[in-house]
């Protein structure tokens, strides 16, 4: 048996994401039937795809020499939290933009496409939902156009159910509903305090409407800025890539196959930056599972 220990690397990822990472050129049904014949195992026991993982939980595998020969060393560029025949949702970085936007210029859809030629599967891969450059985490592309139109009429008739987490400046008094006009147009977030540090509140972010820089404009209306936004904030903040606001889950419903929710490990640097701002790493990643589990236990809303 093969044995894995889980780091912040991949706390609250889907045991199916965490097997695509050690097994980066595994035909892409391969994790899900090793994780249902029991070939891979949760902290002993069996699991489902679709289990989230903690730090410090224990993967264990059963040795073949197919699975020995498909492990690799080294995490794969492109982080895969969830990938079916139609879609791919990865977990982007901070500072990477969704497209070109200079001509030596690294992007998330060329990254994605690289990645799928490297893999042997190639394909086109069209943005479903946007994040700015300076936000990290969950990212749906398309590997189709028809499966770009499924799935960007759902996002423009009835939205994707997401949350994020962000690190703003100031402690606010308890959570709240901001629902000021943003571009002449309703606009409504809501927010609870997960965690406060000194002089700044890791909170859980809910954009019910879809505005641009809706989040980060809504904060900043209300006097707590994301941490490291030179726009909306108090500008850039070493050691930070972007700024301190995550897209955490995504709910996703399928046509053929029903909802799925997708959650992005926390970046190292958010990390970093909050226990620089008095709020410790295990006091964040238990308050995150908590949230991650409790979401999924309540299932899609």
């Amino acid at each position: 048996m093969l044995t894995f220990e889980i780091t912040l690397h991949d706390h609250c990822r889907r045991l199916e994401s965490f097997l695509r990472t050690l097994l980066p050129t595994a035909q892409s049904g391969y994790p899900r039937k090793l994780i249902k014949s029991g070939a891979a195992r949760l902290n002993g026991t069996a699991a489902t795809p679709d289990t989230l993982l903690t730090i410090h939980d224990s993967v264990t595998l059963k040795e073949s020499a197919t699975l020995t020969a498909l492990l690799s060393d080294t995490r794969p560029r492109l982080d895969i939290l969830y990938e079916d025949g139609h879609i791919v949702i990865v977990n982007k970085p901070a500072g990477l933009p969704m497209h070109r936007t200079a001509e030596l210029e690294h992007d998330l859809v060329e990254q994605g496409m690289n990645y799928m030629t490297w893999r042997g599967t190639p394909c086109k891969l069209y943005p479903v939902n946007r994040l700015d450059r300076g936000t990290s985490g969950t990212v749906i592309l398309a590997k189709s156009s028809s499966s770009a139109g499924i799935y960007g009429r759902q996002v423009k008739e009835s939205g994707l159910e997401k949350l994020y987490l962000a690190l703003v400046d100031g402690i606010p008094a308890g959570g709240g509903i901001i629902n000021e006009p943003l571009d002449n147009k309703e606009s409504e977030t809501r927010y609870d305090v997960l965690l406060s540090g000194e002089g700044c509140t890791l909170l859980a972010v809910t954009p019910v409407s879809g505005r641009m820089h809706q989040i980060r404009r809504h904060l900043e209306m209300i006097g707590h800025p994301v941490l490291g936004d030179r726009r909306y904030g108090n500008g850039e903040l070493a050691g930070l890539v972007g700024f301190a606001l995550h897209s955490f889950r995504t709910v996703l419903v399928r046509p053929d196959a029903g909802a799925v929710a997708v959650c992005a490990p926390l970046p190292e640097e958010l990390l970093a930056l909050c226990q620089r701002c008095g709020i410790g790493q295990e006091e964040i990643l238990a308050r995150v599972g908590r949230l991650a589990v409790s979401l999924t236990t309540e299932g899609p809303s």
